[in-house]
């Protein structure tokens, strides 16, 4: 019996190790790494320093961290610190459309009661396109100037009566990763999702002309 918790110490420290100089790098977004770069530590993915000039695990952690590389990097040495106070994550976000949306599935699941772990909340289209409205005027104005600044297209504004139409979103009480924050809105049938830098997650649907709210409201997952 003790020769077998003897065998076990060793690993049980290293991953202690491992742990612990996760916590010990400040500007770590624990919240949202935590879990991926401790499974990529040990698997010994990330043991190289870069700083130091030893790349040679560079690409098999980018491959293990995968989406969160870009956020995560930081946690195991791999980038320079991010400094979280000048741009806070929610400050921050990633959209993307979706290539099968079920228009009838989502309202389906956001009508009446909202399920379990979730927040439905709608506002008026005008008000969702009104960030995108005030980047067109601008661009206009640009345009007016130089005559070679390519405007968005803005031909929802002329085809769509954005009067009384609402925007319906989605948000999860709880932080998930973006690769679950897309799964999660294909199986709602939505037609876009933002997954906003702290982890946050917002389904957006059908009637939604932009890309939803740039307001954090997931319940458990704000800061």
């Amino acid at each position: 019996m003790r020769s077998g918790l003897i065998l076990l110490l060793p690993s049980s420290a290293a991953l202690l190790f491992l742990l612990s100089g996760l916590s010990l790098t400040s500007a770590c977004n624990k919240a949202l790494c935590a879990s991926d770069v401790s499974k990529c530590l040990i698997q010994e993915l990330c043991q190289c320093r870069p700083s130091d000039g030893n790349c040679s695990c560079c690409k098999e952690c980018m491959l293990c961290l995968g989406t969160l590389w870009e956020e995560c990097c930081d946690c195991v040495g791999m980038c320079n610190p991010k400094n979280y106070s000048d741009s806070p994550a929610t400050s921050k976000s990633t959209v993307e459309e979706l290539h099968r949306p079920i228009p009838s599935l989502f309202r389906a699941l956001t009508e009446g009661d909202a399920p379990i772990n979730m927040m439905v909340v709608s506002f008026p289209v005008a008000e969702e396109l009104s960030h995108h409205e005030n980047l067109v005027s601008f661009l206009e104005t640009l345009d007016n100037q130089h005559q070679n600044v390519s405007l968005p297209g803005n031909s929802i504004h002329a085809s769509y009566d954005t009067q009384d139409n609402m925007c319906t979103v989605v948000y999860f009480d709880d932080c998930v990763s973006i690769r679950q924050c897309k799964l999660y809105c294909e199986s709602m049938g939505g037609s876009k999702y933002r997954w906003f830098h702290n982890a946050c997650c917002q389904c957006i649907g059908p009637e939604c002309l932009d890309y939803g709210s740039k307001a954090v409201k997931c319940m458990n997952c704000l800061f």
